[in-house]
Order: structure tokens, then sequence, then C-alpha cells
């Protein structure tokens, strides 16, 4: 296989990255043959797969919207992924065309199509990053330029913390971001979970799903609120991503949604 224009040279054609094949889940062209076989072989043990990630789609960008509304102009969204149609600053922008954006990945691949989508955009940014390191995050040149850390930030974190073991302190590292953020900050934040789940769908994902870099821990809705410490959600609470605000409308609803979301405001 040719490397396509937009692949940086380090990248592993060999084995699957997870954001490449959530981008296939949405019915993106940013993934690769060995993305596309896992995401296939996923979908034979969960069918719904699909509509699941976009269920996880729909619930930012409501959760966008509402912050947006809220008065929120600043956002940083870390673990962004590749991007696809409907992303944060096109959601944001179209409400309030002030708003800044920041994406943050680790993933040199979704880096590298982010820079070419946001060329000459001079209100959002992509950092190259670790969602472990908030002070190398937080300090980065380009994510300073653009947001003011002394006003109200909201921080995204859809469908990444999941690839943060136990071991690693999400909770902790969660609250490191929130101390870090000024006064009427938000936090929105979605992430795996295998409750509801036959067991042996969750055991075939988690195989599946060690082939990649990053495999996912799930956690339960409680583990998930957990999350949420020092930041007061508002309703309907954490909750399945498609009863969070629902549109009236939406007849898409996955019959298992695979993961629990909230947004929350620091005080």
């Amino acid at each position: 296989m040719d490397r396509p224009t937009w692949v940086p040279e380090e990248i592993d054609f060999a084995r699957p990255s997870a954001s490449r094949v959530y981008d296939f889940y949405l019915g993106g062209s940013h993934n690769f043959a060995v993305d596309r076989d896992l995401g296939r072989q996923a979908i034979r043990v969960v069918p719904e797969l699909p509509r699941i990630m976009q269920a996880n789609r729909a619930f930012l960008r409501r959760a966008v919207e509402f912050l947006v509304d809220a008065g929120v102009w600043q956002f940083l969204d870390i673990g962004s992924g590749i991007p696809t149609a409907g992303n944060v600053h096109e959601v944001a922008q179209v409400r309030a065309p002030e708003c800044r954006v920041v994406y943050v990945d680790i993933d040199p691949v979704a880096v590298a199509h982010s820079q070419a989508i946001l060329d000459g955009d001079d209100r959002t940014a992509v950092v190259q990053a670790d969602l472990r390191e908030p002070v190398a995050v937080l300090g980065d040149p380009e994510l300073r330029r653009l947001l003011d850390l002394d006003r109200p930030v909201a921080l995204l974190l859809f469908a990444v913390l999941h690839f943060v073991p136990d071991d690693q302190d999400p909770g902790g590292l969660v609250g490191r971001y929130r101390d870090a953020l000024a006064p009427g900050s938000w936090l929105a934040l979605s992430h795996g979970t295998d409750e509801g789940a036959p067991e042996e769908i969750t055991r075939a994902l988690h195989a599946l799903y060690r082939r990649t870099p990053t495999p996912a821990v799930t956690r339960s809705r409680d583990q998930v609120a957990g999350l949420f410490a020092g930041f007061d959600v508002v309703e309907p609470g954490v909750v399945a991503l498609p009863d969070w605000r629902p549109e009236p409308d939406d007849d898409r609803r996955p019959v298992w949604s695979a993961a629990y979301g909230g947004v929350g405001r620091k005080p």
C-alpha cells in the first residue's frame, strides 16, 4: 500500500489505531485497511457499534451547543481524534463566531489531519501532546496563544478517559486540569462502559482492542460520575449518552449506548 500524503512517516501501517477505527465507525476516510479490518470484526460482535459511535458524536454536538449558550467561548478538546464532520469548532462557531478551540491529541495522524483542516483558521489550533501531562498540555505556546486560562474554559474529554488505566489515576488526572482552570470553567466528557452488555460481547471487544496501542478500560456509572469531583453536574446528570438532553425527533438511539456522559461546572 502506498503511503497517503497526509500520513506522517513514523506511522505504522501494520497496527490498528483506536482513533482511526473510530473514524471508520463514523464513515470517515482517514483510516487504513488494518483499522477497517478491526472495525468490521468489532461490528460482527456488536452490529450497533457505528450507531453507538454516532451517539457519542451527537452528544458532543449537544454538549457544545449547551456550553456556547451558557456563555462559554473557549474550548479545550483533549483526545480530539481524527477530524470528521461536526468538529467542535464548527459546532461552536456556528453559534458564536468568536469561539476559540484548541484540539489536543497524542496520535500524529490525528494531529496531521487537524493541522491540514485548520490551516488558515486563526481561532483554532491543534497541539500534539499527552493527556496524562497536564502541565505540558496547558503550557503549550499554541494553546496559550488562543486560550486565556484566567477566564472560563470548557474542557472536553470525549471517549478518551477509558484509555487511561486505573493505575494512572484518571480521576486525579481530571482533578489536575480542574485545579488549573478558572472558576466558572466546565467539564464535558463521555466514557465507555460495559454495564448492560452481555458478558460475551464485553470479552470479545476487550480482546479486539488489546490489539491497539491503547486498550480500553470500561467503567461503571458511579466511576464515571466520580470523574466530575469538584464540578457541579447539570441536569440530567451522568447518564447514557442518548439520554443527555435528547432532541425530540432523534430516532437513532442504539439499543445499548455503551457509554455514559455528563456536563459539569466548576464553582
